[in-house]
């Protein structure tokens, strides 16, 4: 085997030493009797691989394993084997856990000045690197090692091992959610079409939405279809994030772990995810992001709703709708089985059994009650039944059910639309005679061929969403219908208790074991039973008539709340979906990068109890860095990424057992719907027995997403001087409420035992304050924000994320300052190697093949390792670069002058 060493001659030294490593990969085993030949050259001009022959050296592995100290000192012979023209000390290096003894030894007789800190350099794990189990396997490949030796202030010498890998999750969730998208659009499809018949305009509107629906279908699953062909690395390269079938996947995706190992101490690690911008890369930003976006289409959705003569509906009464659609959908099956158990348990008599299925029974079925007790389903009810066929409009005043003494009024003519008032109308999500939460005019329309009105605001600055005075009531519509088939499924539930509660009358209490349940109160008498009869035969009836009442309320909930989707997608076309699409690319690489975090951080904390017992009671915080600036396109990218990272709030987290130890078994798997995600991630049978019975038990586990972002380029210099930076100051705010709120979760829940220990004994109260003054202070390039949360985080037992326009540059340099400041606070670096080991990590990135684009500055890094603030860490040629552009727009701006001047 033969290894061939390329030395770069430092300028100005005439002896120069090096140190550097050597793996064997697991293709390549070696054995004792495995010979490896040491080429060196003299490289004079990296760039043109301009280098000369300075010689070689053969040596065994057993030669290497007998020596003393494991060291072997061979001669470098010339190409004629005859003249020795320099030395290689070789010696081997332990890459799992070291002794202090070990630690000490690690030392070479060079000047300080000379040496370079790299160690080992591998595109490999070594197989007992406890970082590479069958655990972290299944879920992170392709690693690649370096590790590197530094000097403490105490004159000892530390290991640091940086490992870099890519996750399967890139691919497989975007794949995930594509199918669940391509699903829950296709089951919408449906529930339209079961909306039965409607009126020639409504059906129009319909046909039109499924079409808008059937676009977007297709154009996932061809979508879905290219991902699945793809084979090859785990993560996409920032050179391929115009391309369109990779748009849901998030780019640059990695996971960085830093091991360090010193003696007479414990080995800790420090993990970050690096991922770039959640951001609609293909689409592009001309119009902004997705904040901005969504922002514009929602004010544009009022006079949307006007042209296609529907009702406009809020986003909270479109979520109401969803939410409504989604418990009736989950609740319905989970009655249905247990009224079947409730029957089980009567046909064995068994009271115990019949009073534990009754007692599950009649909680579920309140929820699905409670869940619609919303006046949003019966008006929705009775705006769908006028746009059925045979709508007649009722000339004649009609008053509205819980609003007395307020008129409808016959259709105004196109004249008048728009110019006259009207009675507040009842709204959507609140029962009669509460106030609505509405602050703007709510437009309103007629389903037929009427015009549109603009509800005016009340005295007390409120709108009301309520019926349209020009949409009137069919003849034969009765109103109370929908409060006696909702009211039918609390009754039937009272007479399933009454029949349970006379059953135990007639089973004799043993031994007083058996207490029976609290009495209800009835709403229907039962008048006859057979005492005499099998249980199962008595309650059968009330049992099959409980189920028929939750499925005919369940055919009209969904009918309705179908409908409000219907007005909602109608007013929004096509921008609405074309947002829908984007905001699920968004989401899509959000939702990635955050899986893996969790992922990594749960597989790091399995044998921390405290951590576990913090996961199930609060949950885990998210931090995610981001170094965009708000200039030019990044503006957008910033936009996109503040709502993908805000929707993750819909994400929940669930440990289950895996059905094996294979790897495909130990894949995360996403369920759901749109409105509220679930990420399962199974473990292995032993692991999983070791975690809490809450979570065993399949408790759902929270985490809280936090976005903080500093420009720290040039053209955020820019932004600062000409620009508005008011995005970025909102985010910074907004976040550090949540993470504070967070916060005093966790103090009022979890002892601070159960938080890691860190050298520096900051109290994280002062910490949160300084963040919280910082985030409101006007400073240009406020690293500290980032700093300051980044180490909030740590301290919290956080998930953290790193990110860019493309998860390169700026995230390398940012990561590798954060390495080094952690090298320095928590382990004791010296002080005279912070900028060296800075230097040498930045020059030998692991962040995916990283070329830097600018030299480390020796002034900034200095200034971090005294503790110093230093606004310019990441780009020390930043000011050239800013007076060039500078120069540019004055040139422009002369010359437009000067045109204007002339003409």
């Amino acid at each position: 085997m033969d290894c061939c060493f390329r030395l770069l001659k430092r300028r100005g030294s005439r002896d120069p030493l090096f140190l550097t490593g050597v793996t064997f990969p697991p293709e390549y085993p070696a054995s004792p009797e495995t010979l490896v030949k040491l080429t060196v050259y003299d490289v004079r001009d990296k760039a043109r691989d301009n280098s000369s022959f300075l010689g070689s050296a053969t040596f065994s592995v057993s030669e290497l394993l007998r020596s003393k100290d494991d060291q072997l000192t061979l001669n470098l012979r010339s190409s004629d084997g005859v003249l020795a023209v320099g030395t290689v000390l070789v010696s081997r290096v332990n890459m799992g856990e070291m002794e202090e003894g070990d630690m000490d030894h690690i030392t070479a007789d060079v000047q300080q000045a000379q040496k370079c800190t790299l160690v080992c350099e591998s595109s490999q794990g070594t197989p007992n690197d406890k970082d590479n189990s069958p655990l972290t396997g299944a879920v992170f490949k392709n690693p690649v090692c370096k590790v590197y030796k530094f000097q403490t202030v105490d004159c000892k010498w530390m290991l640091v091992r940086e490992q870099m890998e890519e996750c399967t999750l890139s691919f497989s969730i975007p794949r995930q959610l594509l199918h669940l998208y391509i699903q829950e659009d296709m089951r919408r499809i449906q529930e339209l079409r079961d909306l039965g018949e409607l009126s020639p305009h409504w059906d129009n509107l319909r046909k039109e939405v499924i079409g808008r629906y059937g676009q977007v279908i297709a154009a996932y699953q061809e979508t879905l279809a290219e991902l699945n062909k793809i084979t090859g690395p785990s993560f996409k390269p920032s050179c391929s994030k115009a391309q369109r079938y990779l748009e849901f996947i998030p780019i640059n995706l990695h996971t960085q772990r830093m091991r360090v190992m010193c003696p007479r101490q414990t080995d800790a690690f420090y993990d970050v995810i690096t991922v770039g911008a959640p951001a609609a890369h293909f689409q592009g930003f001309k119009g902004g992001g997705l904040q901005r976006l969504l922002s514009r289409h929602e004010a544009e959705k009022k006079s949307f709703s006007t042209a296609y003569q529907c009702i406009y509906y809020s986003p909270e009464h479109t979520a109401k709708a969803q939410e409504v659609l989604h418990s009736v959908g989950h609740l319905q099956p989970l009655i249905s089985g247990l009224a079947d158990q409730l029957l089980q348990a009567a046909q064995q008599h068994s009271m115990a059994g019949l009073r534990e299925a009754l007692k599950t029974l009649a909680g579920k079925t309140e929820q699905f009650v409670h869940a619609l007790k919303d006046e949003l389903v019966k008006s929705a009810l009775l705006a769908l039944h006028a746009a059925q066929p045979g709508y007649v409009t009722k000339n004649q005043n009609q008053t509205l059910p819980g609003h007395q003494g307020h008129s409808h009024q016959d259709h105004p003519s196109p004249s008048q639309r728009g110019q006259q008032g009207q009675s507040p109308p009842q709204n959507p999500g609140h029962s009669p005679g509460q106030p609505s939460a509405t602050d703007s005019p709510v437009v309103v329309c007629n389903n037929v061929d009427g015009g549109s009105q603009t509800a005016p605001i009340r005295e007390d600055g409120q709108t009301p969403l309520k019926r349209q005075d020009s949409i009137p009531c069919h003849k034969e519509y009765d109103e109370e219908e929908w409060d006696r088939v909702w009211a039918d499924v609390a009754k039937s539930l009272n007479c399933v208790i009454a029949m349970v509660d006379k059953l135990q009358e007639q089973e004799p209490i043993n031994n007083n074991q058996e207490q029976p349940i609290p009495k209800q109160v009835l709403a229907d008498v039962i008048t006859s039973h057979n005492p005499e009869g099998d249980w199962r035969e008595q309650l059968c009836p009330l049992v099959v008539r409980l189920k028929e009442c939750v499925a005919e309320v369940v055919v009209r909930a969904r009918r309705a709340m179908t409908f409000v989707l219907l007005q909602e997608a109608a007013c929004s076309i096509p921008q609405g979906l074309f947002l829908k699409q984007r905001r699920d690319v968004v989401f899509s690489q959000a939702l990635a990068a955050l899986a893996c975090g969790f992922v990594m951080r749960l597989y790091a904390g399995m044998e921390d109890k405290g951590f576990l017992r913090q996961l199930h009671l609060v949950g885990l915080v998210a931090q995610f860095e981001s170094l965009l600036s708000t200039y030019s396109e990044e503006i957008g990218m910033l936009e996109d990424m503040e709502v993908g990272i805000s929707d993750l709030h819909r994400v929940a987290f669930k440990i289950t057992q895996a059905k094996t130890d294979d790897p495909c078994d130990l894949q995360p798997v996403v369920i759901g719907r749109r409105d509220h995600y679930t990420v399962e991630v199974p473990l292995p049978r032993l692991a999983f027995q070791t975690l809490p019975h809450e979570i065993k038990e399949g408790k759902a586990l929270q985490v809280y997403p936090v976005l903080f972002n500093v420009g720290i380029n040039e053209q955020q210099t820019i932004a600062d001087r000409f620009g508005d930076i008011s995005l970025q100051e909102r985010i910074n705010q907004r976040n550090f409420e949540i993470l504070d709120s967070y916060y005093k979760s966790l103090s009022d829940k979890v002892p601070s035992e159960c938080l890691p220990c860190f050298q520096t004994q900051t109290d994280l109260k002062d910490l949160l304050g300084t963040l919280g003054q910082n985030v409101v202070t006007k400073k240009r390039k406020n690293v500290e924000i980032l700093w300051l949360a980044g180490t909030i985080c740590r301290r919290l037992n956080g998930i953290r994320f790193t990110s860019c326009k493309s998860a390169k540059d700026r995230t390398s340099m940012s990561v590798t300052l954060e390495q080094c400041a952690l090298l320095r606070d928590e382990h004791q670096l010296n002080k005279d190697y912070f900028t060296r080991a800075l230097d040498c990590m930045r020059s030998r990135l692991t962040q995916g093949e990283v070329v830097c684009q600018w030299d480390s500055d020796p002034e900034a890094a200095c200034s971090v390792a005294e503790n110093k603030p230093a606004s310019r860490h990441f780009y020390p040629i930043a000011l050239l670069l800013v007076s060039s552009h500078l120069l540019v727009v004055w040139l422009i701006l002369s010359l437009v002058f000067l045109l204007a001047k002339y003409q």
